[in-house]
C-alpha cells in the first residue's frame, strides 16, 4: 500500500522527533495546570508525531499536502 509507505528522509524525522519531544512536554504542562482538555489534544499530537518519526512517514505528505521537510 503506497499511503503507508515512508515519504521523508532523516532530516525530516529528526524535525518531527524534536516536535514530539516537545508538545510531550507541553502536554505534561498543560496536565499540571489543569487544562486536562489541552494536555489530551497535544498528547494525541505527540503520538502522531511518534509514529511519523518512527515510520519515517507523514501524514500531510501521504495526503498529497507540500511540507518544507
Amino acid at each position: 500500500m503506497s499511503f503507508w509507505r515512508p515519504n521523508i528522509d532523516t532530516r525530516g524525522r529528526i524535525i518531527r522527533g524534536i516536535m514530539t519531544v516537545i508538545l510531550a512536554a507541553a502536554a505534561f504542562f498543560a496536565l499540571r495546570k489543569g487544562i486536562e482538555w489541552l494536555a489530551v489534544i497535544l498528547a494525541i499530537s505527540a503520538l502522531v508525531g511518534l509514529v511519523e518519526t518512527v515510520r519515517g512517514w507523514c501524514l500531510l505528505r501521504a495526503c498529497k499536502i507540500k511540507t518544507r521537510f
